[in-house]
């Protein structure tokens, strides 16, 4: 459970937790999402409305400059979450980034909002947009995503369902 002083990036009100569908599988080890990937992020999801929310907590081992978070980590989280919202509400093949304000390894969190701009055939277009714990905005990246049918999904990827917690987060 997150909470902040200032709410302007965080809607928590109708928010549901994101199920992992591979939390317990054999092998499961990817650096952003797994809560068990010591080295990783460990990325936790929520459905609020359109939009897939993360909310992290920068750390000190992640950071480029003095006190300021690798702008590789940035984008680590955001491809991430572009996934998560293909996972959700629909395979990275382009993704734009722009660094515009510096993160703080001591920031108390950040905050990750994506959702689908677009989508045609088997192409899904996904804006991402990460903010610091006063609800500025730090970095944005497009992410280009080709998408498979369910059945590859299921049989390439073990991916069978994606589903939300029943409650939303109060």
């Amino acid at each position: 459970m997150f909470t902040t002083k200032n709410k302007s990036s965080i809607k928590k009100y109708g928010m549901k937790k994101i199920i992992n569908p591979w939390k317990n599988m054999e092998g499961y080890n990817c650096f952003g999402c797994s809560p068990d990937n010591e080295a990783g992020v460990r990325m936790e999801f929520y459905e609020d409305g359109d939009e897939v929310v993360s909310i992290w907590k920068p750390r000190p081992e992640y950071q480029g400059w003095l006190n300021t978070l690798h702008g590789g980590i940035q984008s680590v989280l955001l491809d991430e979450i572009c996934g998560w919202v293909v996972f959700r509400k629909l395979q990275t093949s382009k993704m734009e980034t722009r660094f515009r304000k510096s993160i703080s390894t001591n920031d108390t969190h950040v905050v990750l909002r994506a959702s689908l701009r677009e989508q045609k055939r088997n192409i899904a277009i996904i804006e991402a947009r990460l903010y610091n714990s006063m609800g500025e905005l730090c970095t944005e990246a497009t992410c280009t995503y080709f998408t498979f049918p369910q059945e590859k999904a299921e049989k390439e990827m073990c991916f069978h369902h994606c589903d939300v917690e029943p409650d939303e987060i109060l």
